[in-house]
Formats: structure tokens, C-alpha cells, sequence
């Protein structure tokens, strides 16, 4: 390969990584508002808190 092959590789993989950790961070803060300890009741009560614990 070319090598400006490469640095772009790096690169797509590398933001492609953001994503996936960025993902993840994200549906654990979005779980705990609606799970977690300022969650009311009914939130904590629901079918989607029930299946996360």
C-alpha cells in the first residue's frame, strides 16, 4: 500500500473506535437518568429497567 494508505487507516479506525466508546457512554448515562436513583416509580418499575437488572 501507498503511504497515505495507511494514515488514513489509522484515522477511520480511530474515529470508528470514538463511536463505539462515545455509544457506550452514552446508553449508560441515558440508563441511569431513567434507572437510576432520580428515577421515579414508574420508570424504575418499567419492562426496560426490569430486563437491565
Amino acid at each position: 500500500m501507498k503511504r497515505v494508505v495507511w494514515p488514513a487507516v489509522g484515522f477511520v479506525l480511530l474515529v470508528l473506535g470514538a463511536l463505539v466508546l462515545l455509544t457506550d457512554l452514552e446508553l449508560q448515562i441515558v440508563r441511569w437518568f431513567n434507572c437510576g436513583p432520580i428515577a421515579t416509580a414508574a420508570e424504575k418499575n418499567s419492562e426496560v429497567c426490569k430486563r437491565l437488572n
